[in-house]
């Protein structure tokens, strides 16, 4: 029987360092990307693919907010919604051709996704995940009393928008992307950690301006589907203890007890490692089997067993 994971895809994957983010760019990008999954699925995976939209939103609040004064304007989770349409057009395009290139056919579908969230989270009382772009002083001042906006200072280089980053609950379209799996497609889904919405008592479904951490939304959906491997695609080949430190270590290999103790030591800050490693605890803790932290460059070899981090249970 074919084995199943589910790979998240880090934004730098579509976007790199010092580049604009052209369509161009993230297209040429997504085949490096597809490259690797596609050889992934002729090694016999099955495989459903998340990813980030960090930039890719910014730049459409962006859009909305600089035409405000000639067309309607973009809710976040509208944003959300459209990025995931537009990544998962270019992720589509790049596999299906990466497919055909080593003689496979294998379906690929994008699922537009909707997390569910707890309007009473504490997130939404504390803002803190920055979007979109920098401003001055002056800028922000006028954002936050003409629109409500929250604005914090973000590491000396101006300005930014913070909205709230609630726990994903629910994954709506957790069985439509389960089924398709099981079908033998190659399902895009969650992506900038899905769309987030909150369902009243009534069923009635609303938009939530807020984002959801990519990583927690992917190891809810992968623990859901149960399956073989979840892979976390970051910016750093291992997980490190003491990172950047003279006595800085790569994890070879990891229990999730050992990992926990890490965790719990303050080894992996708040805004770059920690939240992918409490995933990875996460996935593990409901049940699942392995995870691989890398990045992607090193992604193949991870897989293969001879590169990244491996996190298992014992």
């Amino acid at each position: 029987m074919s084995r199943t994971a589910l790979i998240a895809i880090g934004g730098n994957s579509l976007i790199r360092a010092g580049e604009r983010g052209t369509i161009e760019e993230q297209l040429a990008n997504a085949h490096a990307t597809a490259k690797t999954l596609a050889a992934m699925v002729k090694s016999g995976w099955r495989i459903v693919i998340t990813h980030g939209n960090g930039p890719q939103v910014g730049a459409a609040l962006m859009r909305s907010e600089r035409a405000a004064g000639e067309v309607y304007t973009h809710p976040l989770d509208v944003c959300v919604a459209t990025t995931q349409s537009e990544i998962g057009y270019l992720l589509q395009r790049a596999m299906e051709f990466e497919l055909r290139q080593i003689g496979l056919t294998t379906p690929v579908i994008t699922v537009l996704t909707q997390v569910r969230v707890d309007p009473d989270d504490p997130a939404f009382a504390n803002p803190t995940k920055p979007i979109g772009p920098f401003y001055t002083k002056k800028e922000a001042d006028e954002k936050k009393r003409r629109l409500g906006w929250n604005i914090v200072e973000d590491s000396a280089r101006g300005y930014r928008r913070v909205v709230p980053s609630p726990e994903p609950k629910e994954v709506f379209e957790q069985h439509i992307i389960g089924h398709l799996l099981d079908e033998g497609m190659i399902v895009i889904a969650c992506g900038g950690g899905g769309i987030p919405v909150i369902e009243h008592e009534d069923h009635r479904v609303e938009g939530s301006e807020a984002v959801i951490d990519k990583d927690r939304a992917s190891a809810l959906l992968a623990a859901k589907l149960g399956v073989d491997l979840f892979a976390i695609s970051t910016d750093a080949r291992q997980v490190y203890l003491d990172f950047k430190k003279p006595t800085q270590r790569g994890l070879d290999r990891v229990t999730v007890d050992e990992l926990q103790r890490y965790y719990d030591e303050g080894q992996f800050p708040p805004g770059s490692m920690g939240p992918k490693v409490e995933s990875a605890i996460r996935f593990l803790r409901d049940g699942g089997k392995e995870v691989i932290i890398t990045s992607f460059e090193f992604l193949t070899a991870a897989i293969e067993g001879s590169d990244g981090t491996h996190i298992v249970n014992a």
